[in-house]
């Protein structure tokens, strides 16, 4: 501890009030009196979130005491996950909101600064604390009279001011790092521009840029029973490429339902029939199957079975088959009658394997920067885990 600063129980800094508890029957769709709930903190970031608002009864009485007050803290008192328990969000203003009986809420006195005590309580030595109190009988229930027993460490208030504003500078550019990278890691690139992109327009380099949308036919429904496909235009060729159009009955389609000997290789095209996620696209299983796969076996001599695993995974068919599925009577599930109608459009056989070699590379790209996002965000995390470690512990100098 850095010489200057003292240890004070936080029961000595702060005042505690239990949550507001109502019936069953008091809640209603909607009404003046606002709820709010352990939901309305977020884990992660600690922050309000006001997406999903409790409602009660205008007829309830609610004290003010009930209600959260700008420059306290509203932390989460019982959970049924052991993860939420003791988490903790900063009241920015006063929000004339009410909090229910699985909260409470922390006032800050005697020179705390409330949001010096926030940023401590979002720390890996208060989480620790927690952790230890979870790990007894009571795991979902947090006592005031324990947790008043966690140690602050209590510099001066100027002091305290400081620490606060240089955390919150780094914490907002940790915030905005964080946000570009979980976009770019979610962002459509990363998987169209990786994998989808060798059956689009641009796809293959080396010249590839057919008009994809004149020969690939599109699905127009007649009824839930009936479907019909009509072109939009002649297949056509390119330079590098020479195309037939044709349908996907070229594969057989076996599922364990309609033969129960038979049985998989690592080399086989392996779909999933039934969701979450639905029509999973496998390979490298090996052995019998049973009814929640099906087995795609194309005709060799003109599609091979590694541009079909890719044609199945990254091309429009998975839109077609959730757009079929969702209509299908009965059981939500692929079949075989699902995919044969579709129009597969197949380069020869040497361009087939050009294209799977720029589908393995991008994909080898995507793995790559995935790896990069991941680890910067894992990075960013660790930054903020000693950003606070030095700040509650006097090490904690200018940033950046």
């Amino acid at each position: 501890m850095k010489a200057g600063w003292q240890t004070k129980p936080l029961g000595e800094l702060c005042e505690f009030q239990r949550g507001l508890t109502y019936a069953k029957g008091d809640e209603v769709d909607i009404s003046n009196n606002v709820v709010l709930r352990a939901t309305n903190i977020d884990l992660t970031t600690n922050l309000l979130n006001f997406s999903e608002l409790k409602y009660i009864s205008d007829k309830v009485a609610v004290p003010d005491r009930k209600k959260v007050k700008k420059l306290s803290l509203m932390i989460c008192t019982a959970s049924g996950s052991k993860t939420h328990l003791g988490k903790v969000a900063y009241i920015d203003d006063d929000y004339d909101y009410a909090f229910g009986g699985f909260m409470g809420m922390i006032t800050p006195m005697n020179g705390l600064v409330p949001k010096y005590l926030f940023h401590l309580m979002t720390s890996a030595a208060y989480k620790n604390f927690i952790s230890e109190l979870s790990d007894g009988a009571n795991i979902n229930n947090l006592k005031f009279d324990d947790l008043k027993k966690f140690q602050v460490p209590y510099p001066d208030s100027p002091e305290q001011q400081r620490i606060v504003g240089i955390l919150d500078e780094a914490f907002d550019d940790i915030a905005t790092a964080k946000a570009i990278a979980e976009k770019n890691l979610q962002m459509p690139v990363l998987c169209s521009k990786a994998t989808s992109n060798p059956f689009s327009p641009s796809g293959v380099r080396g010249g590839w840029r057919p008009p994809w949308e004149r020969y690939v036919s599109s699905l127009a429904v007649r009824s839930r029973r009936s479907q019909s496909f009509r072109k939009r235009g002649r297949p056509t060729t390119s330079a590098s490429f020479r195309f037939v159009t044709t349908r996907v009955t070229n594969t057989s389609f076996i599922s364990h339902a309609l033969r129960p000997d038979v049985s998989a290789t690592t080399d086989d095209v392996m779909i999933g029939r039934y969701g979450p996620p639905l029509f999973q696209i496998l390979r490298g299983l090996e052995g019998a199957y049973n009814v929640a796969l099906m087995k795609a076996l194309p005709d060799e001599s003109r599609l091979s079975r590694d541009f079909l695993f890719y044609f199945l995974k990254h091309s429009t068919i998975l839109q077609y088959v959730i757009y079929h599925s969702e209509r299908a009577a009965g059981q939500i599930g692929v079949t075989k009658e699902t995919l044969e109608p579709y129009p597969i459009a197949l380069p020869s056989p040497g361009d087939q394997q050009k294209v799977v070699e720029r589908i393995i590379e991008l994909e080898a790209e995507t793995q790559r920067l995935e790896s990069l996002y991941q680890r910067k965000l894992a990075t960013l995390d660790a930054l903020k885990k000693s950003l606070l470690h030095h700040a509650f512990t006097g090490q904690l100098q200018n940033y950046p």
